[in-house]
């Protein structure tokens, strides 16, 4: 044993790398440690991880894989590992090198890589392409292939990075997708990209898609041709999302104030008459739409119209101390638009935290939204009315409710309101 010991170190020096003989040895030494202790190491021939790379044990090709030293040769064998740690391991080490990735056969060992990252953004295991897609989403130097690979993949988790922030993917790209009629959520990821340009911003609004629009038009750096709002106003009376982000939409073409003066919820028309950067004939036009609806129109429960957190919560506890926050007077609020003051009952009622309300509401969720609902002892169809106006929860991820009753049971309820208390 002393022997094998004092043939690890060249000239018996604990502290240097092993001898190529003394490594070839600890590679197959029948001890895991051994070659655990060996397969971190990035001080030895890259032919010895290369062969630890093929190691019966999981947990030495983790090692492996991680490994910073390993060559491209052994990265590439281990993107197709029977072990999904090992690939996911890969995943987040391989992608730190994608800005100096190559797919010209002229470059091996950059050629190899590029190949390894190919092999992970196909994985079977949807944790290991999204690994690899939150390291490369706003990478600028990532290869094009991976990056529209992982642009198309069905999980949202995966493709939503990409599409929302790789400088990769161009604008052609971009159309070739939403031509693909991909999932609400891919559209909205879309919508979200900084400074979306006016052809991209046109193929999303033609979608139709209640979600995707909404968030493309709360992006103030989307390019939107005063056409393709036209034509989202024509439609936007029946579309409440639509409405908020339309009122604070900046640079509002003249005709579109106006017009928007005539459907928007009476908590909207004060913003839209505050507006700095209308001309002053616009302004008169839009005063006296909103003169001609105050006196045509009774205002929808004023009281419920609130613009603050502070305000919304002070109105829904003094309508709760006189046994009127009542679910009409919520699905109301729902149908106005008033967001806040809808949060602050939800919350109250549900005897949550409002900033957990504000949590599920920002990340949609489909499950939470229902849970909270069934918490503050609303009706199955207003918890689906809830989802999709309120949380914006993609038409096909909505959970509809089975006649009166609701889609999920009382347990899984519970355990989704644990949950979600840590939210806020």
């Amino acid at each position: 044993m002393a022997g094998w010991f004092n043939r690890l170190f060249k000239g018996g020096a604990k502290d240097g790398p092993p001898s190529y003989e003394a490594a070839k040895d600890m590679a197959s030494h029948e001890k895991l440690v051994v070659r655990s202790d060996l397969a971190v190491r990035t001080d030895v021939r890259p032919e010895i991880l290369y062969f630890l790379a093929e190691d019966p044990v999981p947990e030495v090709r983790r090692l492996i894989a991680v490994n910073k030293a390993a060559p491209a040769q052994a990265n590439l064998l281990l993107a197709s590992d029977a072990d999904q740690e090992v690939r996911c391991g890969l995943a987040e080490k391989i992608a730190t090198l994608a800005p100096e990735l190559s797919a010209d056969e002229r470059d091996k060992v950059r050629h190899i890589t590029y190949r390894a990252l190919e092999t992970l953004a196909r994985d079977q295991i949807t944790r290991v392409r999204q690994i690899l897609s939150d390291a490369l989403k706003d990478v600028a130097g990532a290869p094009p292939e991976v990056i529209r690979q992982l642009a198309r993949d069905v999980e949202l988790v995966v493709a939503g990075p990409v599409l929302q922030f790789s400088p990769v993917l161009s604008d052609e790209d971009l159309l070739e997708i939403i031509n693909s009629n991909p999932s609400s959520g891919s559209l909205g990821a879309i919508s979200q990209r900084d400074g979306v340009a006016e052809p991209v911003a046109d193929a999303i609004v033609f979608t139709e898609s209640v979600e995707a629009v909404a968030l493309l038009l709360a992006n103030a750096s989307a390019q939107i041709r005063e056409e393709t709002l036209d034509r989202v106003i024509d439609q936007a009376p029946d579309v409440e999302p639509w409405h908020e982000p339309l009122v604070f939409r900046p640079l509002l073409p003249k005709r579109t104030a106006a017009k928007l003066a005539r459907f928007v919820a009476h908590n909207l028309l004060q913003a839209l008459e505050e507006r700095e950067d209308l001309d002053p004939e616009v302004l008169e036009e839009v005063r006296q739409v909103v003169e001609r609806r105050l006196q045509e129109e009774p205002p929808e429960t004023v009281e419920t119209q609130i613009s603050t957190t502070e305000e919304a919560m002070r109105m829904v506890k003094e309508l709760q101390g006189a046994g009127k926050l009542e679910e009409p007077v919520i699905a109301e609020a729902v149908k106005s638009g008033d967001r806040e003051f809808t949060m602050a009952a939800l919350a109250l009622r549900a005897g949550l935290n409002v900033e957990v309300v504000r949590s599920v509401v920002t990340n949609r969720s489909a499950k939470g939204m229902v849970a909270i609902a069934w918490k503050a002892k609303l009706s199955a169809k207003l918890a689906e009315t809830l989802q999709q106006r309120l949380a914006l929860v993609p038409q096909k991820d909505i959970l509809k409710a089975e006649g009166t009753d609701y889609p999920l049971d009382d347990d899984a309820l519970e355990w989704q309101l644990d949950f979600i208390k840590d939210l806020g």
